[in-house]
């Protein structure tokens, strides 16, 4: 069975990046098996369709624009996804509920699920997560890998990097060279 876990967001607005920061959380921090692929969603939208063909299941980990407390976490399915009508605020979530309809017309779809939680800052051009994002990250992480165990992936710790040292690293990455 081949798994995605994909990380959506753009980590320019603050806490529109916790999916982006979560998969590379994920990643540093766990031994990924080769029946699990590590997405760094970003700012993929229809980029994604590929991964809506060619993967048996995939968990998408982002921003929801679901009432409710910031920091407060939600799972469901591609079809509660549509049902979200236009509630839909943030670019991923309506392009994502794009490509699923799209997608939907084929036999091959993956099953898809989400994982999202209440921003509570989408707005401020900064990088990093507002302080309440920030304490729930370690739920949603620890959601996200029961989810992974109930597909059939138990990923073993490597490593213990903090969702601080992640968001500098992704936000701030050293590696750039000027011309």
């Amino acid at each position: 069975m081949k798994i995605a876990l994909i990380g959506m967001g753009n980590i320019m607005f603050c806490d529109e990046g916790l999916g982006t920061y979560l998969a590379k959380y994920i990643e540093e921090n766990y031994e990924i098996p080769d029946s699990l692929e590590i997405v760094d969603g970003g700012l993929l939208g229809f980029g994604l369709m590929s991964y809506y063909q060619e993967f048996d299941k995939l968990l998408i980990v982002s921003i929801t624009s679901k009432d409710g407390k910031s920091g407060e976490i939600f799972r469901y399915s591609a079809d509660d996804m549509l049902r979200l009508g236009k509630t839909r605020q943030s670019a991923n979530e309506v392009e994502v509920a794009m490509m699923i309809e799209i997608c939907s017309f084929k036999e091959d779809m993956a099953e898809i699920e989400f994982l999202t939680m209440v921003p509570e800052n989408i707005e401020d051009v900064k990088n990093g997560l507002s302080q309440k994002v920030l304490e729930n990250m370690p739920i949603l992480a620890q959601k996200t890998l029961d989810i992974l165990k109930e597909y059939g992936i138990n990923l073993q710790q490597k490593d213990s990097v903090s969702f601080s040292d992640i968001i500098d690293r992704v936000a701030n990455p050293s590696n750039i060279r000027t011309f």
